[in-house]
């Protein structure tokens, strides 16, 4: 049986990479050194741009583009040593077949023509039997490549499979751009911005190059930057000020601030009225919610929210840089239009620098490269919304079920909402999952077949961002080790085995990234710069007619169902990327175990001490932590950083085991509304899993 190891010793590869960078300027002893300009593949807003240095056919180091506008030379903590991740010895080099009941990661090599031919046919079966809609593609960004993201999806559309929409990140924000709101700007413009609103984004773990924009406009303009978050983090120590409201009151927060600005005369009116539909309305609804209201839900003073409003009226321009986790609640659409409703009143986005940031893109045809043009004709597939894959998966009532699953670029056992019901749809045996893969994940336990996939330093791809309005090219470092592919070139192999001869599936990863290129940016130009940035209209209101007051009122956080139980926050780790490097050593000892912070009144009244053990359980599982009491959380909440993987069991920290299938209107998983008892570890773990068998009985209908 094949284990994941809590820590492990460096292969050669990753002692050389050690070794390199310990004692390299310029020139390696080993010999001759080149650069190869590439690019970070990772579900972050910055995409950063780097120079890979490659001594005797190996990658010893990469380090941040300097010459890059938003890189400038430096990389986040997370992929800092990239070629460890490459090297890595617990890194999956081969096709494998498994051998063992599903969840075991028990399995044996076999060749690449067995492993595609296997899955040709078994999908081929799948789809004969039961139709091509019991086959699903699932995938997410663990690669926001062009080519390792998106070419895969050809092979389904041409097989007229079932789809899978949506999202589990920001979908709050792309569901209210849907209904007009604008999203963002370039966020270098955020240098003009005399105040910075920082609203549920921790900046300096999640895009951290963000920050050089913030500095800047503090230098130019001595502007002022206000983090609000129920958490004090890393970006809170380093901003004029923290609000730490408590979880889910953004919507209550920003009624307040829009009250006090309506009732002072501080709002306005004349930009109001030319971009909002429904003024009138949202005028109405933020009236009752007077400062003493809005203090006592969020957990802050009067006086608070009364300043917070006439600093962000009186600041031209006034910028709220928006972050994912506030809209990650079952009222996502409500804080993403509450905060464009202040910037509306404010009227900042009339100025540059002003507004609201939450997403930024450069302009890249990501369609493209899926090529849905290839469905055939006269056939529309179901889509399942990607963020309930659980659901999709154990449904009884699915015509049909899905009986082939294929997964890359995501980890759904471990970061899909309801990860319980997601692990109990991938143990069934009458499913065949295929997953490509870097490493033995959570999920990768449960495939039929794994396929070896190739890291950034061994393929070509080309990415767009999230966070700016650059395109960047990624160069292949080094072949690829071992017998891993690209995804593209999985593509090409099970193509022609599944009887789909269509030109678009012998394109080559060039050709597909090539054709996603704006008009006037070819593949040659790209490759030579290593970024371009594309430049995208300002956003242009008037006459808009957006519509931004409350749907049903203003957004209140759901009450716990008891006094002894507490929300759970599950942010992002400062040295992972969701569960990305949560198997890497350095990055694994940097992050140390997983911790839950709570306060010293909410542990007192448990009975619990700092640095003790404790179980994390609700209905849906339970989970162990080693306690921190702290000031740097709310009252009646506690938080507990990154996507850990279940494996070892006593650091198996899988919040989202914990997660309930709830979603906003517009499809956003709710991460952010979990709620917890917290107890001593003093039971073992068939004690408690009895006892939450028992929570689970007692909550049924």
């Amino acid at each position: 049986m094949t284990v994941l190891p809590s820590g492990c010793k460096l292969s050669l590869g990753c002692a050389r990479v050690q070794a390199a960078r310990r004692g390299r300027a310029g020139r390696s002893a080993v010999g001759e050194m080149r650069t190869v300009k590439g690019c970070c593949p990772l579900d972050c807003q910055d995409t950063c741009s780097w120079v890979a240095e490659v001594e005797q056919g190996r990658v010893v180091a990469v380090r941040g583009a300097k010459d890059h506008p938003f890189t400038r030379g430096v990389l986040c903590a997370k992929v800092n040593d990239y070629p460890m991740r490459t090297y890595a010895p617990d890194r999956l080099l081969h096709p494998l077949r498994r051998v063992g009941p599903k969840g075991s990661g028990q399995f044996e090599p076999i060749s690449w023509d067995a492993a595609l031919d296997l899955i040709a046919q078994r999908f081929k079966a799948i789809a004969a039997t039961h139709g091509p809609e019991a086959l699903l593609p699932h995938r997410y960004l663990g690669s926001m490549g062009m080519v390792q993201c998106r070419s895969l999806m050809r092979l389904f559309h041409a097989l007229g499979a079932s789809r899978a929409g949506g999202g589990i990140c920001a979908v709050s924000f792309v569901a209210s751009a849907a209904e007009g709101l604008p999203l963002g700007f370039d966020p270098e413009d955020i240098a003009d911005s005399r105040l910075i609103l920082l609203w549920g984004v921790n900046i300096l773990t999640t895009c951290h190059h963000h920050w050089h924009f913030i500095q800047e406009a503090r230098r130019r303009h001595n502007a002022r930057v206000i983090c609000l978050d129920p958490v004090r983090t890393r970006t809170a120590r380093q901003c004029d000020e923290h609000v730490a409201l408590r979880p889910g009151t953004d919507a209550v927060l920003a009624a307040g601030m829009a009250r006090v600005m309506l009732e002072e005369g501080l709002a306005d009116l004349d930009h109001a009225r030319a971009v909002c539909a429904d003024l009138d309305a949202l005028v109405q609804e933020v009236a009752p919610w007077t400062p003493a209201r809005v203090a006592e839900l969020c957990g802050i003073a009067p006086e608070t929210v009364v300043r917070l409003a006439r600093e962000f009226a009186a600041a031209r321009p006034a910028v709220i840089r928006a972050g994912v986790g506030a809209q990650q609640s079952v009222q996502g659409e409500e804080f993403v239009r509450a905060v464009h409703a202040l910037a509306v009143l404010g009227g900042h986005w009339q100025h540059r620098g002003g507004g609201v940031l939450a997403i930024a893109r450069p302009d890249l045809n990501q369609l493209y490269p899926e090529r849905a043009d290839l469905i055939p004709a006269g056939k529309s597939p179901r889509v399942f919304d990607m963020a309930r894959l659980g659901e999709t998966l154990t449904d009884p009532g699915l015509d049909p079920p899905i009986h082939g699953l294929m997964v890359w670029g995501t980890n759904p056992a471990v970061v899909q909402p309801d990860a319980g019901r997601v692990r109990e749809g991938l143990a069934r045996e009458d499913l065949f999952t295929v997953v490509v893969e870097h490493f033995l994940t959570d999920t990768v336990r449960f495939a039929d077949v794994v396929l070896p996939s190739t890291t950034q330093l061994e393929h070509f791809d080309v990415l767009g961002a999230w966070g700016h309005h650059y395109i960047s090219v990624n160069l292949p470092a080094v072949a690829p080790l071992g017998e891993a592919r690209s995804h593209g070139e999985i593509m090409r192999g099970l193509a022609p085995r599944l009887g789909l001869d269509h030109p678009a599936m012998r394109e080559s990863d060039e050709e597909i990234a090539a054709a996603a290129l704006p008009p006037g940016l070819d593949l040659a130009t790209l490759k030579q710069a290593g970024w371009v940035k594309t430049t995208r209209p300002p956003a242009k209101l008037v006459g808009a007619e957006l519509r931004l007051a409350p749907r049903d009122g203003v957004a209140l956080p759901p009450a716990p169902p008891s006094a002894r139980m507490l929300r759970l926050m599950t942010p992002k780790a400062h040295f992972f990327l969701n569960s990305s490097f949560a198997n890497q050593p350095r990055q694994r000892r940097a992050e140390g175990r997983p911790t839950l912070d709570m306060t010293p009144a909410d542990a007192a009244a448990r009975g619990l001490r700092d640095s003790e053990a404790v179980w994390v359980r609700n209905a849906r599982g339970v989970i162990p932590a080693t306690l921190r009491i702290t000031d740097a959380v709310v009252a009646g909440a506690v938080s507990l950083p990154g996507k850990w993987w279940s494996l070892p069991e006593d650091q198996g920290a899988v919040s989202n085991l914990l997660c309930p299938g709830a979603w906003s209107p517009g499809g956003q998983p709710a991460f952010n509304e979990i709620f917890v008892e917290v107890v001593g570890a003093e039971a073992g773990r068939a004690d408690m899993t009895a006892a939450t068998a028992a929570l689970a009985s007692a909550e049924a209908p």
